[in-house]
């Protein structure tokens, strides 16, 4: 089976190509915009793919025929797309159109990762079959994408997920739970928000999710988030308990004094009873998270 990853260089495509180029029955393709970032360069080939050039996207999927393509690329930092709606527009929506037109026409499987935040957060947790209502540009970008999958003949799974965190290489963003424990580590005093509650995914269990999408070839939409849905605040609290950080610096603060460009759900969260029952997914608590970014960092 022929793998094609989008975005390789990013948090959830780096865990994607680790966990498969060492699958004897997958043959594996990464690519991502400018050069390979990860050190590891066996067990797959790495191709440059910009998905927002039609042309580029047409080349390399007509000329691989890749059997999956698993779109993990994506403008996702909130308030840069409220700012750039075209260049959002352009990586979220039109790069969706370009994968899901060539998978049609080669008969592939495109998995593609859409977001908690096309919900309005004010009957969280969601489930599969709840209404959509995003407040800001980028959830209506990731309702669009998943619009143009519904409505395309090609076989697609969309996972919707929700503030994906992990340890890779080279990242060109960081993640909340690296950012907090170092914060934390210095000692300084925090004002994180607690009228925003989530349910944090570890990427190994995204990436596995998308596996397993495949591998059991189920289509439609599934939520693929952690299980522990909790506030900002107390996702920090637990990192600061998990490594025996003091708490007494921590300040509760309401979202509306921090003046964001994009407006955020409430309350999001999703009910996982589809994707448990289908894919067989089963994402790690909050704290086994905690100790396999530990043993990573160690090592």
């Amino acid at each position: 089976m022929k793998i094609l990853v989008t975005g390789s260089n990013g948090l959830l495509g780096q865990k994607l190509i680790h966990k498969l180029r060492t699958d004897k029955s997958v043959e594996l393709i990464a690519s991502s915009k400018g050069s390979n970032r990860l050190t590891i360069k066996e067990g797959y080939t790495y191709l440059s793919l910009d998905v927002t050039n039609n042309i580029e996207v047409e080349e390399i999927i007509y000329s691989e025929k890749p059997d999956v393509i698993i779109n993990t690329a994506a403008m996702t930092n909130v308030d840069v797309c409220e700012d750039k709606k075209e260049e959002c527009d352009d990586l979220n929506v039109n790069a969706v159109r370009y994968l899901a037109d060539c998978a049609t026409k080669i008969d592939a499987h495109l998995i593609h990762i859409s977001t908690d935040f096309i919900f309005d957060g004010q009957n969280g947790p969601y489930s599969e079959t709840d209404i959509p209502n995003p407040l800001s540009y980028y959830g209506l970008s990731k309702l669009k994408s998943e619009t143009i999958l519904l409505g395309s003949s090609c076989r697609w799974t969309i996972l919707r997920t929700i503030i994906v965190f992990g340890v890779a290489e080279n990242l060109s963003k960081g993640n909340i739970v690296l950012w907090a424990k170092r914060a934390l580590e210095k000692g300084d005093s925090l004002n994180i928000i607690d009228d925003q509650f989530r349910a944090p995914t570890l990427a190994e269990d995204l990436a596995d999710a998308c596996i397993l999408s495949f591998k059991k070839k189920k289509y439609g939409v599934y939520h693929t988030s952690g299980k522990d849905i909790m506030s900002i605040f107390e996702i920090v609290e637990r990192i600061a308990r998990y490594y025996g950080y003091p708490t007494d610096k921590l300040n509760k603060i309401s979202t509306s004094t921090l003046n964001q460009i994009a407006e955020r759900p409430a309350y999001t969260g999703f009910i996982l009873d589809k994707s448990k029952r289908d894919l067989g997914y089963n994402p790690h608590s909050f704290e086994e998270c905690l100790e396999i970014i530990d043993k990573q960092l160690k090592n």
